[in-house]
Formats: C-alpha cells, sequence, structure tokens
C-alpha cells in the first residue's frame, strides 16, 4: 500500500504560523546576540554557540562534529517540508559554495533537520540532490536533534495546522553560522546577508 504524502497547510495557516516565525526569529537572533555579548564578543562567545553532536548523514552514514575538523563550517538549521526560508537560505549557502571555488573544498556546509520524525536519510538526500554536493544533511533521534539544537542555541517547534491531524510546520530560528576548523563558534548570517556577504567573511579566514 503506498504511503499517504501529508497534506500541506491551508494558505491562512501558512500566513499564521509565518507571523510565529518571524516573532521567534527575531527572539531568537537576539538570544544569539545576547549570548554572545554575556561573553564579550564574538572570540569569547564560542564557548556558547556550538559543540558537540552525533547524527546520521543523508547516506545513513554515522557522522559527529569531529568529521568535520580542518574546516570550516556552515552550520543551518531547517527541514525539508519548509515551505519558503530554508529552500532559500540552502540556495544562498549553494551559491556561496559555487563562488568560492577551488577554496569551497575548505568548507564544509552542514544542514541539520529539526523535523527528524519526516527527515528521514531517504527524504534528506532527495531533498539535497536539488542544492549544491558540498551539502551533508543530518538528521537523527528526536533526542539527538535537540541536543544538538541545544549546542548552537537553535530554537524549534512544530506548529499543528489544526484544520489537519498530520499537518505542521516548523517554527525555527534561521541563521547561518560559520564556525572555525575546531569547530568554534566564529559569527553568523542572517536573512539579510548576501552570498557576497558570507563569501567575503570565509575568505577572511581561510
Amino acid at each position: 500500500m503506498s504511503k499517504k504524502v501529508p497534506r500541506r497547510p491551508s494558505i491562512l495557516a501558512v500566513i499564521a504560523i509565518a507571523a510565529v516565525v518571524a516573532i521567534g526569529g527575531v527572539l531568537a537572533l537576539r538570544w544569539v546576540e545576547m549570548s554572545a555579548d554575556r561573553a564579550g564578543g564574538v572570540s569569547s562567545g564560542r564557548a556558547l554557540i556550538g559543540g558537540p553532536f552525533a547524527l546520521n548523514d543523508q547516506t545513513g552514514k554515522p557522522v559527529t562534529d569531529q568529521d568535520f575538523r580542518g574546516r570550516l563550517m556552515l552550520v543551518y538549521f531547517g527541514y525539508t517540508f519548509c515551505p519558503d526560508v530554508c529552500p532559500t537560505d540552502l540556495q544562498k549557502i549553494s551559491a556561496v559554495m559555487e563562488m568560492l571555488g577551488p577554496d569551497a573544498d575548505k568548507v564544509a556546509p552542514v544542514f541539520i533537520t529539526v523535523d527528524p520524525e519526516r527527515d528521514t536519510t531517504d527524504q534528506m538526500a532527495r531533498y539535497l540532490s536539488l542544492f549544491n554536493d558540498h551539502i551533508t544533511g543530518l538528521t537523527g533521534t528526536p533526542e539527538a536533534i535537540a541536543a544538538a539544537a541545544k549546542e548552537y542555541r537553535v530554537y524549534y517547534q512544530a506548529v499543528r495546522d489544526d484544520a489537519s491531524a498530520t499537518d505542521y510546520l516548523v517554527d525555527h530560528s534561521a541563521f547561518i553560522y560559520l564556525m572555525d576548523r575546531e569547530g568554534a563558534y566564529l559569527t553568523h548570517f542572517n536573512r539579510g546577508d548576501t552570498p557576497d556577504t558570507i563569501v567575503a567573511a570565509i575568505k577572511q579566514r581561510l
């Protein structure tokens, strides 16, 4: 028997949830900024943003943060059923990797799901085939995802569609974190930052 594909939330539900996402994004950005401020800026904020994780990539291979040592990391939390923000940000990351040219091999872009219930390894593989092939997709158990999100101070929360028993979106903070070769926090980018801005920041650290 074929598996039923979940229906997308209604337009009104998407609009309502988008407002919640916007508010959550603003609060999450302030959380990140306050974390760095309390530690005295970007350099001392390294202990507050980023840390160990143990997940599986889109091929099913176990992956930890240690597998990316020696390369800069671009870390992004999102999910494959995201209607607009995530694909836009992954396109941005893809553009960054293209613009880096030969230096792309010195950078590891990592996409960590906040929707492990639906984002299986197969689903992640299908989705990421639409973007730059440097991007590693990571999924895992809800507990492992929650632990990774906590390390990166990422907020996420499923928001159900009242008109459906199965449909939901995930409200989540949407930052692209730049981590150094040892996995320590350097800076982060938000939706207003362009690929040019991100490439410039990366090249300063290569």
